[in-house]
């Protein structure tokens, strides 16, 4: 963007939630209450989001600088298409996700729910920060702020189980940001005194290919929330937290920082151009090719419903990666697209899992049999997103597999097409004999005969991010369009 303009809002928006966990955590006593303020600043972070689509989208970046650190770096925001469509995606996920968290804790009667509601707005700020992150500093920043926010939400149980969990989590995360971004970044800055994001890429041409292939590697993996196989064992074993912090893993934040920090890297540190001339987007392409294929077909051998949605997340995060490393514009736009696409659908599933869990109790596929006789909206919702991940109309999902797809063909990269066309064949494998199983098994199990839709509050939210997702298939040009302005055409 060569305008900009420096205004309040993106602090403002960064802080809404950040400071909306005072009158949370005040109002422990009163859940009706605490509830309110959640969604109060949902909704006031929404406002101010909308408020910054005019000038994106002109062209005009809204910028905000917080504190200079070193000559010519700063921490500082800068909203652009690309993190605005981010923002949007976060940021409106909340209030749904929200209102299933009242369903879901209210009805398991969980512990510590005030302090669940509390971290869940510090997350949101932390990825907020991240989306408007006008340098690496200031994404690292952010990064670290969102794992920490997210590790007593991971462990809420605080059961032998969690606590490993939650330990797993933080280290993986810590000791991937801290032992490969951050000397990635000091290298970064050494060379090219800046950490400023640059359309063009700030290396230049005098950096050798063998560092661009060690830096590039050492961001890739350390931005380790994005899943690549081998550093993504965390994930899975993240789900003993409870499913609405999945949903919050998987759609709404961690995960899809993960690969956002990873697409800014590639777009605005290395540059989609240097990246074909030293063929280092062959080498982004075979890890991501690499995880979506083993990922899929570990998912497959999953009975436990949640681990089988995890597994399949780590596939679904590279194949934005995938998009980028094609460097393609069609991919590249194929790819930020799917970072909204992918979190309504796999929310939808997520929410699904955890309905299940609360009118049931059941965890494993195999326990499933007639239950879509008793939860027919849940398992309607599950099909839609499951559409929604595998990339079939009418879901939002296949409109970023298109592009994707067509990605594929305009590089003539063909073995990444076989790729994608296959593990789309593997989600279907492991998605559709759920809802056959659901709907069509033989029989309902005796324990499942008394069972019947979860709470409202827990079946509304997943009912309207399906229909979204539906939504998103005939109307995806909100999305759409700012992903268009970020790959600049």
């Amino acid at each position: 963007m060569s305008q900009s303009i420096v205004s309040f809002t993106p602090l403002a928006i960064v802080l809404t939630s950040a400071l909306a966990v005072i009158p949370i955590s005040l109002s422990g006593r009163n859940p009706n209450l605490r509830e309110l303020w959640t969604f109060l600043a949902g909704f006031l972070k929404l406002m101010l989001l909308f408020s910054l689509l005019e000038p994106v989208t002109k062209g005009i970046a809204v910028q905000f600088e917080l504190w200079k650190v070193l000559p010519g770096v700063s921490l500082h925001f800068s909203v652009d298409a690309f993190g605005l469509l981010f923002a949007f995606v976060a940021c409106s996920l909340w209030i749904p996700t929200s209102l299933y968290v009242i369903g879901y804790m209210r009805g398991l009667k969980e512990h510590a729910q005030t302090r669940f509601f509390a971290c869940f707005a510090l997350a949101l700020s932390a990825t907020a920060g991240v989306a408007f992150a006008g340098n690496l500093l200031t994404l690292y920043v952010f990064y670290e702020i969102l794992s920490l926010s997210t590790f007593p939400l991971v462990a809420h149980h605080q059961d032998g189980e969690a606590r490993t969990g939650g330990r797993k989590y933080l280290t993986y995360l810590l000791a991937t940001s801290i032992g490969l971004v951050l000397p990635a970044m000091i290298i970064t800055y050494q060379m090219t005194g800046t950490l400023e994001f640059s359309s063009m890429g700030i290396y230049g041409d005098t950096v050798k290919p063998g560092t661009l292939l060690v830096l590039l590697l050492l961001f890739l993996y350390g931005f380790a929330k994005s899943g690549l196989m081998p550093l993504h064992s965390w994930l899975p074993g993240a789900m003993v937290a409870p499913t609405p912090v999945s949903a919050l893993l998987h759609a709404v934040a961690v995960v899809k920082v993960g690969v956002f920090c990873n697409l800014r890297v590639i777009t605005g540190i290395f540059g989609i151009e240097i990246l074909s001339k030293t063929y280092l987007d062959t080498v982004i392409c075979v890890i991501a090719g690499v995880t979506v294929i083993v990922s899929s077909l570990i998912a497959l051998s999953q009975d436990n419903l949640k681990r089988r949605l995890a597994f399949s997340t780590v596939g679904q995060l590279s194949y934005i990666i995938l998009g980028a490393g094609l460097a393609q514009s069609y991919a590249v736009k194929g790819a930020m697209l799917h970072i909204s696409m992918h979190a309504f659908g796999k929310i939808t599933l997520f929410m699904c899992a955890g309905a299940i869990f609360v009118a049931s109790g059941k965890k494993y596929i195999s326990q499933m049999v007639g239950l879509g006789h008793k939860m027919p909206f849940t398992f309607g919702a599950f099909l839609i997103g499951s559409l929604s991940v595998i990339g079939l109309p009418p879901a939002g999902g296949f409109i970023s597999k298109w592009l994707l797809l067509k990605g594929t063909i305009a590089a003539e990269h063909w073995p990444m097409m076989v790729v994608l066309l296959g593990s789309s064949l593997l989600n279907a494998a492991y998605f559709f004999p759920i809802v056959y199983q659901a709907f069509f098994g033989k029989g309902i199990l005796p324990e499942n005969e008394n069972v019947k839709e979860a709470p409202l509050a827990c079946t509304l939210p997943l009912c309207l991010t399906a229909v979204i997702s539906i939504v998103l298939f005939v109307y995806p040009e909100p999305f759409l369009t700012l992903a268009t302005l970020a790959v600049g055409e």
